[in-house]
C-alpha cells in the first residue's frame, strides 16, 4: 500500500468516529450557519496536529501525564456545559425547524471559538492525530512521510466538507421540531458520555 493511501485510510477510519466535533459540524451544516468557517477550522487543526505527529513529536503528551490530566479536566468541564445547553434545547423545543426559521446565527467569531474548543479541548484528538496517525508514519522515510501526510489531510478535508455541506441533504427530515429535539438529546447524551470519560481519566491521574 502506498504511503498516501495508508495515510488516507488510517485517518478516515479514525476521523469518522462519532464525537463532539463531528456532531457540531453536522448541526452547523443542517442550520447552514458559518459552515465554511467550521470546516476550515477543523481541517486546519488536523493539519497542525497531524503534521506534528507525522514529523516526530508523537511523545509530546505521553511524556507529561499531568498536562494530559489537566487537558482532560478542561475538556470534560467544557463538554458538560455543552451537554447542558443541548439538553435544555431538547427539553424546551426551541422551534428550529429549518435554517430559514432558525434563530439569529451566532457570530463567526463565536462559532469559530466553539469549534476550536470542541476540537482542542478533547484529549482524544491528540491521541488520534499526534500519537496514532503520527506513530503509523514513524517507520516511513522523509519522502514517504510527506506522501502519508498528504493522504491523511485529504481524508480530513473530504470528511469535514462532506458532513458540513452534505448535511443539508437531510433537511426534509429536519423540518419537524421533534427531529431537532431528538438530535439535541442525542448530542447531550454523547457529550455527557465523553465528559465523564475525560473527567474519570483526569481523576485517575491527579488523585
Amino acid at each position: 500500500m502506498s504511503a498516501f493511501l495508508s495515510g488516507f485510510m488510517i485517518t478516515a477510519s479514525l476521523i469518522a468516529a462519532i464525537g463532539a466535533q463531528n456532531a457540531f459540524v453536522l448541526k452547523q451544516g443542517l442550520l447552514k450557519q458559518h459552515v465554511g468557517v467550521v470546516v476550515w477550522i477543523c481541517w486546519l487543526c488536523d493539519f497542525a496536529l497531524i503534521s506534528t505527529g507525522v514529523f516526530g513529536v508523537s511523545a509530546l503528551l505521553a511524556d507529561s501525564p499531568k498536562a494530559t490530566a489537566l487537558m482532560a479536566l478542561a475538556g470534560g468541564l467544557f463538554l458538560l456545559a455543552y451537554a447542558w445547553r443541548s439538553a435544555k434545547s431538547a427539553w424546551q423545543g426551541n422551534g428550529i425547524l429549518t435554517p430559514d426559521t432558525a434563530p439569529t446565527s451566532p457570530s463567526p467569531f463565536k462559532t469559530a471559538a466553539t469549534t476550536l474548543a470542541l476540537t482542542l479541548l478533547n484529549p482524544h484528538v491528540y491521541i488520534d492525530t499526534v500519537m496514532l496517525i503520527g506513530g503509523a508514519a514513524a517507520p516511513l522515510p522523509p519522502t514517504g512521510k510527506w506522501h502519508f501526510l498528504a493522504g491523511a489531510l485529504s481524508a480530513s478535508g473530504i470528511w469535514f466538507t462532506a458532513i458540513g455541506y452534505g448535511a443539508r441533504l437531510l433537511l426534509p427530515l429536519f423540518r419537524r421540531e421533534r427531529t431537532w429535539q431528538i438530535l439535541d438529546s442525542l448530542i447531550a447524551l454523547m457529550m455527557l458520555y465523553l465528559a465523564f470519560g475525560l473527567l474519570r481519566q483526569a481523576a485517575g491521574i491527579l488523585l
